[in-house]
């Protein structure tokens, strides 16, 4: 009989929030770190939502999921979040608000990722692996990441896998395919409206089983054009229609970040992952966590190089970039101040 698998230990902040009520089932049913892994699920959120947090663990323990040997719960203590976790799914951060200006934004949030930044380089494993998910995520996880500097920079991620399945998406309605025929879509840069969601290195395989590059498809204008404004404000038309932000599709992907980075993506086939930009292949300034088309072996994902960038896209990538460093510069001043 083969020996049940040591239980993981999995933090999710903003445990209490939209996302973190769509997640949680997610990482109960093995669909993060698979159906044999047994979890330990820590909890944190502020102490307002205190009663809310309580109320989702009472949840947790009806449902009685197999995988879930223990839940730590926590308003008050870092130490309790963040001891001894193999990953950090950082999903509370301070929402932007009416007539917040970006710099106000980055203040609330560079002190919340300082403190859990020091928290990570203090109680968690030098192991762990940490995805931010809370906005503005680039910049509060190389907030984080400056904060711990005992933990490798290649462990430290945000999403961008929203916006890279909503490219899928995309892309599957408009040439009539199911979103798995979809390959090799590339989200560089920020998760905000300067990202580059770019198909010019993509496929999708046709009902004749036939493989169809996006870039033989005479759509280069939709695809600069459509395409891309439509991916990247399609938050902006969730919250609009929902008048609520996309909580499932933010878990879902979430869920699918995780679970390639653990178990790898198929051979010659990539996903979109925000990484530390050191020594990419692509001139974009080092330092930065930047969206890059990744694939992942043993846990240990790769930067795709090689690809071709004509202007069009090397533009883009440039004004990204340039969106992130002014970003980090206000970060770096606010945290120096």
């Amino acid at each position: 009989m083969q020996a049940a698998a040591e239980p993981i230990r999995v933090l999710v902040t903003g445990a209490a929030g939209q996302i973190g009520y769509a997640l949680l089932p997610l990482i109960a049913k093995g669909h993060l770190f698979g159906a044999n892994q047994p979890v330990i699920i820590h909890l944190l959120d502020v102490p307002f939502c205190e009663s809310s947090l309580n109320g989702v663990v009472l949840e947790l323990e009806d449902c009685s999921y197999p995988l879930v040997q223990g839940i730590v719960a926590t308003t008050t203590s870092l130490e309790a979040a963040f001891k001894d976790i193999d990953f950090a799914i950082l999903v509370g951060a301070f929402p932007r608000k009416e007539g917040m200006e970006r710099k106000d934004l980055l203040a609330k949030n560079c002190a919340i990722f300082k403190e859990q930044g020091a928290a990570l380089d203090k109680f968690a494993k030098k192991t762990v692996k940490v995805l931010v998910v809370g906005n503005p995520a680039n910049t509060n996880a190389a907030i984080a990441m400056l904060n711990a500097p005992s933990i490798p920079r290649q462990n430290f991620s945000a999403l961008t896998r929203l916006d890279h399945n909503r490219a899928l998406a995309q892309l599957a309605k408009k040439y009539q395919v199911a979103p798995a025929q979809v390959k090799n879509v590339a989200i560089w840069g920020n998760h905000s409206s300067t990202q580059y969601p770019c198909a010019a290195h993509g496929y999708y395989i046709n009902h004749a089983g036939e493989k169809v590059e996006f870039k033989s498809t005479n759509e280069t204008e939709w695809l600069h054009s459509d395409f891309l404004s439509t991916v990247q404000k399609r938050g902006a038309a969730i919250i609009a229609a929902r008048k609520l932000s996309s909580a499932l599709s933010a878990a879902n992907a979430v869920a699918d970040h995780i679970h390639d980075w653990i178990f790898g993506t198929p051979e010659g086939e990539w996903v979109s992952m925000a990484v530390v930009s050191d020594n990419n292949p692509y001139g974009i300034k080092n330092g930065l966590i930047y969206s890059f088309p990744v694939t992942i072996q043993n846990g240990k994902y790769q930067i795709v190089g090689g690809l071709e960038i004509d202007d069009f896209s090397r533009a883009a990538l440039s004004k990204t970039a340039n969106e992130l460093i002014e970003e980090l510069d206000i970060a770096s001043e606010l945290l120096h101040a």
